[in-house]
């Protein structure tokens, strides 16, 4: 009896650690709410505007390495503490940005203390639990960090119905400067577990040069197939992603992300996989409360509301996704995960202002079911039949990709549907049609999606 039973401590220095991040886990949907007010506000198109969203998300994937880079060097206490500060910091910055060239850099900003946060908390609640305890305290500090995204779209409907739309950064600074002072006054020291770790400086930016510069000439081609600043852009991606495969090539297994890693073909399979599902499953998280609030003319608080059917179906799916993977294997649950996200995703492309609530509720319900299956069957599976010696490497690759195709994803989604929309006149069915083009495009990439699943663990086969 006594073994079943966490000590109170341990479960305190969670709980402290879960405070400590929650802001920056609403922050990842409390802004998607509000792209629709930002067009408004700063008198911009919605393809400029959603960088506010992709700026947030790539940040995330860039500050990965980072965060696995100073745990290794430094105190753990000191790295999550620091992050939370610049995160407040940048929450500040963004509140009382001026136009929307500073709101998307201070959310870069935000993003990347974001993206130290999360699996610095993942680390340190490792370290606290052990092995005999990380499962059940998991289980318990799960709860906020499933239900924070659920939640974000609500306070971010909420807060622009009532506040001004600063608040949607503000309303971070409380719950942060609580968890700084118990942080301080109760977390214990996280010891350095290597000194001398170094970081693969080039890597790291030949990483955010392919990602950022391929995002950008998606965005900036918007206008015109031959737009410049596009195809400069798109020939900057190009060179530096050569530039980083002949640079692995020679630094071998010391790169961010070794080309020993493609050798595997479950860690190929995932890695493209991940891509996809970002692409094809972030991107209309963008797209729908725009949807709702253009196209069915609901207001803020309306359209979070709306996005909670989606928000229960991936709930229900996440408890029987692990299970099903350890029996079945990943591809025979991501397969049908997709199938079920296209059925989710494919009466968007036809739905309409007339179209009934319910059925609309009844689709997300299920869209959320499918993308509920889909990433953590391809995370786990990226790490079969590797060397234990790639195994962070690959960690590290699978936690980059998933954000750089979240962040592709909506680049590409907004720059289709904000072409469409300055094509024809505002009215409310050309207005509907380009959010259609915009789901038909996340369909086709989620259909593209099952090549690379094939390739998953299917141990039904192996048996």
């Amino acid at each position: 009896m006594e073994k079943e039973k966490l000590p109170k401590d341990i479960i305190s220095i969670a709980w402290i650690l879960v405070l400590g991040a929650l802001p920056s886990m609403l922050d990842t949907t409390i802004v998607n709410i509000a792209v629709n007010d930002f067009t408004k506000m700063f008198s911009t198109s919605f393809a400029v505007a959603q960088w506010v969203v992709t700026g947030y998300t790539l940040a995330l994937g860039i500050a990965v390495p980072f965060s696995g880079w100073l745990m290794k060097k430094y105190d753990g206490k000191k790295i999550f503490m620091g992050a939370l500060g610049l995160f407040l910091v940048a929450s500040i910055l963004c509140g009382l940005s001026w136009n929307m060239p500073s709101l998307i850099i201070f959310r870069v900003l935000q993003g990347f203390a974001s993206g130290l946060i999360i699996p610095t908390l993942t680390a340190l609640i490792v370290q606290t639990a052990g092995n005999e305890n990380l499962g059940r305290l998991m289980s318990i500090v799960g709860i906020p960090i499933v239900f924070a995204p659920i939640i974000g779209p609500i306070i971010g409907g909420l807060i622009l119905q009532y506040l001004s739309w600063n608040w949607l950064f503000f309303v971070n600074l409380p719950f942060g400067v609580v968890a700084l002072l118990l942080m301080q006054w109760k977390l214990p020291k996280f010891e350095a577990i290597d000194k001398g770790a170094k970081m693969d400086w080039p890597g790291v930016l030949l990483l955010a040069l392919i990602s950022g510069m391929f995002i950008l000439g998606v965005t900036e081609g918007r206008e015109s197939y031959f737009r410049a600043t596009s195809i400069l852009a798109f020939s900057a991606g190009a060179v530096s992603l050569i530039a980083y495969l002949v640079y692995a090539w020679k630094k071998k297994n010391k790169a961010l992300i070794p080309l020993a890693l493609f050798k595997s073909k479950n860690f190929s399979a995932a890695f493209f996989s991940l891509f996809l599902a970002g692409f094809a499953t972030n991107g209309p998280m963008l797209l729908l409360p725009m949807f709702f609030q253009n196209v069915r003319g609901l207001d803020v608080i309306a359209s979070a509301l709306w996005l909670i059917p989606q928000g229960i179906g991936m709930l229900i799916a996440r408890p029987l996704v692990g299970k099903m993977t350890d029996k079945y294997g990943a591809r025979l649950v991501v397969l049908p995960s997709i199938a079920i996200t296209i059925l989710g995703t494919l009466p968007f492309v036809f739905f309409d202002a007339s179209t009934m609530q319910w059925v609309i509720w009844i689709v997300l319900f299920i869209r959320g079911i499918g993308i509920g299956g889909i990433t953590v069957p391809v995370m786990s599976d990226a790490y079969v039949g590797l060397e234990k010696l790639l195994v962070p490497a690959a960690s590290v690759a699978t936690r980059i990709i998933q954000n750089i195709g979240a962040a592709f994803g909506s680049a590409m989604l907004a720059t289709v549907v904000s072409s469409a929309l300055s094509a024809k006149e505002a009215t409310v069915s050309n207005i509907a049609d380009a959010y259609h083009l915009g789901f038909i495009t996340s369909l086709i990439f989620m259909m593209i999606s099952i090549l690379p699943s094939l390739f998953l663990t299917n141990k039904k086969a192996a048996n």
